[in-house]
C-alpha cells in the first residue's frame, strides 16, 4: 500500500520520538528499578499507539468530514502522548523513591481516561457525519451550513485575510434567509459542497485555495439569497 506524504512524515516523527525517548532512557544514568521499567514500557506504548490513534482519526481521508472531525481524536492522542512521556521520564528519574504500584496505577488511569476520550470523540464524529447526511431536502439546510462554518472557524488556526473572509462568510450565512424551498435546493447543495471543499483546503493548509473558495461561496450565497427574495415576491 502506497503511503501519502503526510503518512510518511508522521512515521518519521514517530521514529524520531522513539529514538529520542530511548536515548533519554538509556544514556541518562537512571537506576534500572521496577519503576524505571514501568515508566519505560508505558512511554513506549504511548508513542507507538499514536499510529492507531491517527488511523482512527483520519481513516478514510477521502471524506472531508471524517478528516476534519478527526482532529479532536488526534488531539486527545497527542495530549496523552505528551503527558505520558513526561511522567515516564519523571518516574525513571525518581525510581528509587516511588513505589512501583503508584506509577503503575497512575499510568493505567491515564491510559483509561485517554481511551474513554477517544471513544467519546469518535462517537461524536459519527453522529455529526450522520446528521450531515440529512442535508438533502431538509428544512434546516441553512442551519447545517451555519453549523459547519462555526465548527470550521472554531477548529481552524488561520489569520489575516483568510480569517476575515471566513468570518464574513459565516456572518453572511447566519443572516441569510433560513427558509429553504424547492427553488433553492440545487444552489444550497452547491453551497454545501463548496463549504466541504473549503474545509478541506483549510485542513490541508492551502490558504490560497481557501481564500478563493470563500469568495466563490459568498457569490453562490448571494445568488441563493436573490432566489429567495425573488421566490417570495412571486408569492
Amino acid at each position: 500500500m502506497k503511503l501519502t506524504k503526510n503518512e510518511i512524515r508522521f512515521l518519521i516523527i514517530i521514529g524520531l520520538s522513539l529514538v529520542a525517548f530511548n536515548v533519554i532512557a538509556f544514556v541518562v544514568p537512571f537506576a534500572k528499578t521496577a519503576v524505571f521499567w514501568i515508566g519505560y514500557g508505558f512511554g513506549m506504548f504511548a508513542i507507538l499507539v499514536q499510529i492507531l490513534v491517527m488511523k482512527l482519526a483520519f481513516d478514510g481521508a477521502e471524506s472531508v468530514r471524517s478528516k476534519f472531525y478527526g482532529f479532536p481524536i488526534a488531539r486527545i492522542g497527542v495530549i496523552y502522548l505528551i503527558a505520558q512521556v513526561l511522567l515516564s521520564i519523571g518516574a525513571m528519574a525518581l525510581g528509587m523513591f516511588i513505589p512501583p504500584w503508584i506509577s503503575a496505577v497512575l499510568f493505567i488511569v491515564m491510559l483509561a481516561a485517554a481511551a474513554a476520550g477517544l471513544v467519546s470523540a469518535d462517537a461524536v464524529r459519527e453522529e455529526v457525519e450522520r446528521q450531515d447526511e440529512k442535508i438533502v431536502k431538509d428544512v434546516s439546510r441553512m442551519r447545517i451550513l451555519q453549523s459547519k462554518m462555526n465548527v470550521l472557524i472554531s477548529q481552524s488556526d488561520v489569520s489575516g485575510e483568510l480569517k476575515t473572509e471566513l468570518d464574513k462568510l459565516a456572518d453572511s450565512i447566519k443572516y441569510s434567509d433560513p427558509v429553504s424551498g424547492k427553488a433553492t435546493e440545487e444552489i444550497e447543495q452547491e453551497l454545501y459542497f463548496n463549504i466541504e471543499e473549503l474545509q478541506k483546503a483549510v485542513v490541508d493548509g492551502d490558504n490560497k485555495s481557501a481564500l478563493k473558495l470563500c469568495k466563490k461561496t459568498g457569490g453562490i450565497l448571494a445568488e441563493r439569497n436573490r432566489l429567495c427574495k425573488l421566490n417570495k415576491n412571486n408569492h
